[in-house]
């Protein structure tokens, strides 16, 4: 089942657990599965003390309307930095189904992300015609309007979505002579290596290479006239080209002139005059007294155990009962029942449905008793949300909740610590560490957006849908690590996910942008060894020897990422320093 029915769970947004503790149990004695009171005591953060590993499954493919799964896969990027979660509240289903709550996950920051911003230059292999041909599946997802009631055959393909209001148009033409030269040229190099039956090497009749490659040397033709006449048509227009370009009209034949006609997004021009003057709060990281405490008591009460009251005693408040139920939905009589075997229930508790809390204060072991619940329509199981629900109880034991002293035994059970001093010492370098990154961040977003609302610019959908595709795989990557299957995955609502994710991304973006332009004005650069460092990083990281990741991200462009991303981290710390204390 979901959510224990004994207990309330009010979400609390400053609480985060590791994708793990949902395994854990305390002292071998208490799942947390069946506590809800210790795990709202436990999901409170003690990572000051101790790290959680969790276990990333294998993801399902994202692929984005109107788009192959091949194409999507060509379109991931290298991230040496660890990348952090995306916020999952109402955006994801809750991974797992034997847990009383919804694991929440660390909030993610802009500036971990790396949208590709470079300008686009087609390549020999890169030509549009290749960018322009989906498969029959993603073409298909494509098509939105009606083919019913005519019966031609479309030659026509349906690219992603643009943003009228920073795309361009180009027509790249050349004339039908050297079309011809460069048709005949291509044919007689398949003529010298084609092996063809029938015909010695390099003897074939131009007429058979011509009906048997047809569709290579084209293509070959293709290659060879357009990239170059693209990449100059864009610097003439002084634009910074993102995003493949997707060809509206293409004629390519021999004898004829070549004339295509692409469309491609922008980055547009904008002015960031004054971007110096916006300024946004700049709170103190100090570590309180009071966060200090608190952050102690939650460790004390993460070492807490629960142990078997031997006395013969009834149940009071304070005490933890071990029960089984049975619970019939009322007007559901014929469904299946609502069961736990050794579920805990705090009396008295402040996560215990009240009617637990009145019909077992007082009751011993061996007692079999009645309770009828009436659950809120807000109820977060959803199956008895709304719903009256009677329930046979059978009390099997009494437990106890203990909470140790916090001294210097309790230091030294927590390992690595030689006395409470230690320990109070370690705890308060740490909470510092952790609340100077997160203002800093905090800080940073919220600065950021002042920018994107001071400078209001077009952004470029295919950025935005770059951004997408990101978060969902941190997402996806998330439900993975708290132990969602694949099959699961896949019946996630994508379209709605990326609905959801929209908003954010755009963010992101214009956040990326902004930084690009600022690090223009203020002439910030990132050094060989800056770039060398982070590799390093990576290659522990991925466990990769720092030389075949260093190959490997030559190729694929990967270098000049890191140090972009670098660059927009020096710009977000220059700003973040200049703000006012």
């Amino acid at each position: 089942m979901g959510l224990c029915p004994t207990c309330w769970w009010k979400e609390d947004g400053q609480d985060e657990v590791d994708a793990s503790e949902v395994r854990l149990t305390v002292n071998g004695q208490l799942s947390l599965t069946q506590a809800p009171r210790a795990l709202s005591l436990l999901r409170r953060r003690t990572s000051s003390i101790s790290a959680l590993c969790a276990q990333t499954g294998r993801l399902p493919t994202i692929t984005r309307p109107g788009q192959s799964a091949a194409q999507t896969a060509s379109r991931r990027r290298f991230d040496p930095r660890p990348s952090t979660l995306l916020p999952l509240s109402e955006e994801f289903p809750p991974p797992r189904s034997d847990v009383c709550s919804q694991t929440p996950l660390l909030p993610g920051s802009l500036f971990g992300a790396k949208p590709r911003l470079e300008g686009k230059t087609l390549s020999p292999t890169d030509t549009l015609e290749s960018n322009t041909q989906p498969d029959a599946a993603s073409a298909g997802s494509a098509h939105d309007h009606s083919h019913e009631g005519h019966d031609h055959t479309h030659d026509h393909q349906h690219g992603p979505v643009l943003n009228p209001e920073c795309t361009r148009e180009l027509t790249v033409e050349a004339d039908a002579d050297e079309v011809s030269k460069t048709f005949r040229k291509v044919t007689r190099a398949y003529q010298k290596y084609a092996r063809i039956p029938g015909f010695r090497p390099g003897k074939t009749p131009e007429s058979v290479i011509q009906r048997k490659f047809a569709t290579e040397i084209r293509k070959e033709v293709i290659d060879t006239l357009l990239p170059e006449r693209f990449n100059q048509g864009v610097r003439d227009l002084k634009i910074k080209p993102v995003g493949q370009p997707q060809v509206t009209e293409l004629t390519v034949e021999d004898g004829k002139p070549l004339h295509v006609k692409a469309v491609f997004e922008y980055i547009p021009d904008f002015s960031i005059e004054g971007y110096q003057s916006v300024t946004v709060e700049k709170p103190s990281v100090e570590i309180t007294d009071e966060e200090f405490n608190r952050e102690m008591e939650e460790l004390r009460e993460s070492r807490a155990t629960i142990e078997p009251v031997e006395e013969d005693r009834a149940l009071v408040d304070g005490d933890w009962a071990q029960i089984s139920y049975t619970g019939v939905i009322a007007d559901e009589a014929d469904g299946d029942p609502v069961k736990g075997e050794d579920a805990l229930v705090e009396i008295g508790g402040k996560d215990t449905v009240e009617a637990f809390t009145q019909v077992l204060r007082g009751a011993k072991p061996g007692q079999e008793l009645k309770a009828e619940v009436i659950y809120p329509a807000e109820y977060p199981e959803k199956r008895i949300a709304g719903k009256t629900v009677a329930y046979d109880v059978a009390v099997k034991g009494i437990k106890k909740r203990t909470v140790p002293e916090l001294n210097d035994e309790l230091a030294k059970e927590l390992g690595g610590y030689e006395n409470l001093a230690d320990l109070q010492t370690r705890v308060r370098e740490h909470m510092a560490q952790r609340k100077r990154n997160s203002v800093e961040n905090e800080t940073k977003d919220k600065l950021f957006a002042a920018l994107s609302e001071k400078f209001a610019f077009a952004v470029p959908e295919s950025l935005v849908q770059d951004r997408i595709d990101a978060r969902l795989e941190r997402g996806l990557r998330a439900l993975a690590a708290q132990g969602m299957q694949a099959e699961q995955m896949r019946k996630l609502d994508f379209g709605r996910l990326r609905t959801a994710q929209r908003d954010g991304a755009i963010a992101e973006v214009k956040a990326t942008i902004l930084m690009d332009r600022i690090a223009e004005a203020e002439n910030i650069s990132v050094t060989d060894e800056e770039v060398d460092r982070e590799i390093q990083i990576a290659a522990i990281q991925s466990r990769e020897p720092v030389e075949a990741l260093h190959k490997r991200l030559t190729e694929d462009g990967g270098i000049a990422r890191i140090r972009e991303q670098l660059k927009r981290e020096k710009v977000a710390d220059l700003l973040y320093q200049r703000l006012p204390a």
